[in-house]
Order: structure tokens, then C-alpha cells, then sequence
């Protein structure tokens, strides 16, 4: 399977280029994939000669995204349509990644992939214009919504723990949050898994979730993290209201993942082994 990844220095992205093995990838970065420009995008899917197309590009600056929602609509909405469609053409199968904030969080019950979505702010609402245009383009796809995405690279939760553990007693964290942190290299796995399997059987095409296991607070994944780094940091539970921010997060992203084992065996991942791993390869980097 050759497959056709835009999305090179993002979490998933890097750890689908970790991945590669018996898969050939062709990698376009967002230096030469414009997720501004939506015909140029296109322009790759056309012109590839991979077998099925990743799209683990997203504009996933929650707060910014209230300010420029346009800028997010065309990363998260316009450009994965174009993309979608020129699958569609060439009848390749689409890995498109979601999120849980196309959900409105209310509930204590784990979203199940056809509940209403009702999002809450600009990046979900730019999301879940994205997940309608992958649809809409009529191909074989594969719309895989995971949530709480932590890696070693770039910014995430566990690396911004690490550093605020490092230099304090103790950290104040939102505790009435809950979800399931979701390691980009099960991520990526899940989407190379998916892909062949489009290839193999497009009939599978649908919306899945796809989220680590067990769900979590903010603060008691906090307080995993510091168990297992050896951090010494108390974590102190707070509320939402007391952390305000420009976007509204959702109380709860908590998702089924059952459609997505039934349909193509990927049970959910365990984050717990997932930060382990995580923590290897900071440790690794230090070395």
C-alpha cells in the first residue's frame, strides 16, 4: 500500500512517518501542501500514484480560531472538501481526521458516532463543515474523530505537564472535563489500518471513533502523567468556570468506539501504555 499523507510535522502526521514498514508514503508538508489553497491540495491527490489518502492536517488552535474562524474554516472545512473530492475522482479511499468538538459535550454518555453534533465553538463548527464536504464528495472515506491528542512532538498536555511539573509544587487543573487522551501513534496506526481496509472494502465507509481508554479527567490524567515521569507536583482540581478561555470546551468528550471495532477490529487504545511510550521517547530525545 502506498499512501498519500498531508500532514508531515504534526503529531499524527509524525508518527504515521514513524510507521512506515511495508507502507510507502508520499508525505506532503503544509510547505508544499497550502492548506490555504485548496485547488493546490487537490492538485496532489490528482496527480499521486498512492493507493489511499491520509488527511492529518487541521487548524487546531482552539482560542485562535474564535478570532480567525476563516482561517479555520478553509484549513478544517474547505481544503479536506477539495481534497475529498479529488479522492472521489480518482476513486481513492480517505483517512479524514475529526475531533469530539463537533459534539456539544452535554451528558455524562459516551457520544455514539451517529448522535446530533452541536458544537460549541468556531473550531468545531470549521471541523464539522470539513467531516460534511468529506461526505458529500461521495468517495470511499473513512471520517475517524478521536480527542485528547497527546505525542513527544509538538505541544500537547503531557509535554506542557512536564514542563509546568518541572519548576512547580503544585498545578491547578480543570477537573469537571472528561475525555479519553488519545496517543498519535495509536492514531496513526488506526488511520494506516483503516486505509488498507477502504482499499479492500470501500462498503466500510462511514463515520468512526476512534479514542484512548479509560476516560479521564484533565487533572487525574495530570496526575498519571506526574506518576509516571516521577514528578513531584500536587494537582489541584478546579472547575471549567474557573479557567476561563475565548472558546467553551466541552464537559464531556467522552466517544464510543464500538462502530469502529465492529467495522474494522481497532479496539480502543490504552493511553496508560500510550504515555509510557511517550515518555520513552522524550527521555530518549534528552540522551
Amino acid at each position: 500500500m502506498k499512501v498519500l499523507v498531508f500532514g508531515e510535522i504534526g503529531q499524527v502526521g509524525q508518527e504515521v512517518q514513524r510507521r512506515c514498514g511495508d507502507v510507502v508514503l508520499e508525505v506532503r508538508g503544509l510547505d508544499e501542501a497550502n492548506f490555504e489553497n485548496p485547488e493546490a491540495c487537490a492538485a496532489f491527490v490528482t496527480a499521486t500514484d498512492a493507493d489511499a489518502v491520509i488527511n492529518a492536517v487541521a487548524y487546531t488552535a482552539v482560542d485562535k480560531a474564535e478570532a480567525d474562524e476563516a482561517l479555520a474554516l478553509m484549513v478544517n472545512g474547505t481544503t479536506p472538501g477539495a481534497i475529498a473530492r479529488a479522492a472521489a475522482a480518482r476513486g481513492l479511499p480517505l483517512v479524514h481526521i475529526s475531533t469530539d468538538y463537533v459534539f456539544d459535550g452535554s451528558g455524562i454518555a459516551p457520544f455514539a458516532v451517529d448522535h446530533p453534533t452541536g458544537p460549541l465553538g468556531a473550531y468545531g463548527r470549521t471541523k464539522l463543515v470539513g467531516e460534511q464536504a468529506v461526505r458529500a464528495a461521495g468517495g470511499a472515506h473513512a471520517i475517524l474523530r478521536t480527542s485528547w491528542v497527546v505525542s513527544s512532538h509538538g505541544n500537547n498536555f503531557v509535554k506542557t505537564m512536564l514542563r509546568l511539573g518541572a519548576d512547580r509544587d503544585k498545578l491547578t487543573i480543570v477537573a469537571d472535563q472528561v475525555g479519553g487522551p488519545t496517543c498519535a501513534a495509536d492514531i496513526a496506526d488506526a488511520c494506516l489500518s483503516v486505509a488498507q481496509q477502504l482499499i479492500d472494502d470501500p462498503a466500510k465507509s462511514g463515520t468512526y471513533h476512534f479514542s484512548g481508554g479509560p476516560d479521564v479527567s484533565w487533572a487525574d490524567f495530570a496526575r498519571e502523567i506526574f506518576e509516571q515521569s516521577g514528578t513531584v507536583c500536587a494537582v489541584e482540581d478546579i472547575p471549567t468556570t474557573a479557567y476561563p478561555t475565548p472558546a467553551r470546551r466541552p464537559l464531556n468528550s467522552r466517544m464510543d468506539n464500538s462502530a469502529t471495532e465492529a467495522a474494522f477490529g481497532i479496539a480502543r487504545s490504552d493511553w496508560k501504555a500510550g504515555l509510557r511510550d511517550i515518555l520513552a521517547d522524550l527521555d530518549s530525545l534528552k540522551a
